[in-house]
Formats: structure tokens, sequence, C-alpha cells
């Protein structure tokens, strides 16, 4: 969703350049509307420069028109299609002198926590899901030298994120089974009532 960019000079502007209520600028801003009075009577935001919304991109003069014209009517902040996306989490950086020990972090991981979804590994670990299901299936090219070792103490991630990883993989597997237990019990008492009829 988009959001205003600076908020206080776009008030301060649209306070000084056109006849919109304090509430439709208070709305339009996120601001509370004593707060815009308090612009306007120079108490509040007093060095701040005004901030064109028009040039900004964040709002036509079509639209200031249509809310001036109609006091009840809302601004509508315009949708940047320009701007570059953004961009998903990267990887996790591993220093060069600590990727050689990934292998024995996942080994230890697949060991200690099966409940662990590959995603969970890859972003404790900042590994890739080839590498996790080699060393799972023993066809990694180091596999006879994989000593599991825990990745907290390997320095891979902290002992916050793997207690927060592993809380949501127990919660997960809780609603998977509760789920399957559930299923069981209606298909017992389908089977029941078939064998009634």
């Amino acid at each position: 969703m988009a959001q205003l960019l600076m908020p206080q000079a776009t008030a301060v502007w649209l306070i000084d350049n056109t006849t919109l209520t304090f509430k439709q600028i208070g709305d339009f801003c996120a601001i509370h509307e004593l707060a815009i009075q308090g612009i306007a009577d120079g108490e509040v935001a007093e060095n701040i420069v005004g901030q064109n919304p028009i040039a900004a991109g964040q709002l036509t003069s079509e639209e200031i028109a249509r809310c001036q014209d109609d006091p009840q009517a809302s601004l509508q902040l315009l949708e940047r299609h320009d701007l570059p996306k953004a961009r998903p989490d990267k990887a996790r950086y591993t220093p060069v002198s600590k990727r050689h020990v990934k292998p024995d972090a996942i080994a230890y991981l697949l060991k200690r926590f099966p409940q662990l979804a590959d995603a969970q590994i890859m972003r404790l670990i900042g590994t890739t899901r080839q590498t996790i299901g080699r060393i799972r299936d023993g066809s990694h090219r180091d596999q006879e030298i994989i000593d599991p070792k825990d990745p907290v103490k390997l320095g891979l991630c902290s002992a916050k994120e793997l207690d927060a990883e592993v809380t949501r993989a127990n919660a997960i597997a809780h609603t998977r089974e509760a789920n399957l237990a559930k299923a069981r019990a209606q298909l017992a008492a389908r089977e029941e009532e078939g064998a009634e009829a």
C-alpha cells in the first residue's frame, strides 16, 4: 500500500495552497485535525518547508479541486508505478570463513529438529534447498566429513531466530496432527453410520 512521504511538509503545502478543510488535510496526511489547525496557526511545524504533493506525484490538481468542491470528500493518494519494486529479502549473507561449516549446521538441524521445513533451514543458515536435500539423502560431496554442530555456536544464526523457527514448526506440526485426528474421527463416524444403515 502506498504511503504519503513527508506528511507534515505536505500538510503545510496543502494549508498554504488550497481551501481544503482541516479534516480533509488531516485524513490525507494521517495527522490529527487539531495538529493541522496548529500548523495553520503557525504554532506547529514552524520551520517545515511545504512539499508539493502534485510535483511529488502523490496527488493531482483535479483531485484537489474535487475535494475543494465537496468538503465531505476524501483525498486519494495516487499509486506510483514508476518507483522501483521492493526487493524480496535477500539470502542471508555468510562470511567466507564460515561457509564451510554450513553442512555441519544443516546436518544438526535435520537430526535435532526434523519438524523444520526446508524453507526454515534456508532462512536460518542461508543455504539452498539442493544442499539440504543432498545432506538429507547422503549424497553431499563432503558427506563423510560432516559433523553435526549447533548453528548458534557456529555463529550462523542467533538462538532467538532458531527458537522462533522451531516454535513455528512445532505449531504447524501440532495443527497438522489436530487436523489429521479430526479427519480420522470424521471418517470413523461415517463408517459407523454406514455400518448401521
